[in-house]
């Protein structure tokens, strides 16, 4: 990722604002997700990454439940093809094995399938619909870096 850029693991707690601030212009404004569809009531049992930009902007967003559904991956459309998704993704990645993780999973929009599958994700399961968008279930296999 661009040194212009700091990743941070934090807690919704911790990041609140800065968390909303992504998803809020990501999803909610850009591709019109209801609000009461965005805000699931799982925020405080997940851990976050958060990316920010100069001036402590933040610019990108992830975060996994416990289970190790991975979520949320939100990068404001300015800092997109960046590499900030990526490092969430990588991030995240790295924490589910430090929580000795045997496998990730997320519903990806139909479109970010190609940016999941670069990173080690395979399709599982049919097309659904999700907030009017199409998505696929993806699963990935975590092996220990023992």
């Amino acid at each position: 990722m661009n040194p212009k850029f700091h990743l941070l693991h934090t807690s919704w707690q911790e990041s609140e604002t800065a968390l909303n601030a992504v998803r809020r212009a990501v999803f909610i404004e850009e591709q019109r997700v209801p609000a009461a569809l965005e805000w699931d009531g799982l925020d405080e049992s997940c851990h976050h990454v958060l990316v920010t930009a100069a001036g402590n902007r933040p610019v990108g967003t992830g975060r996994m439940k416990p289970d190790g559904h991975i979520g949320r991956m939100a990068v404001l459309r300015g800092y997109r093809r960046q590499g900030i998704g990526s490092a969430i993704l990588t991030a995240l990645l790295d924490f589910a094995r430090q929580q000795q993780c045997t496998g990730v999973y997320l519903h990806a929009q139909v479109a970010a399938i190609p940016f999941y599958e670069k990173h080690g994700f395979t399709v599982d399961g049919k097309q659904f619909m999700d907030a009017g968008i199409p998505h696929r279930s993806m699963v990935m296999r975590l092996v220990s870096q023992d």
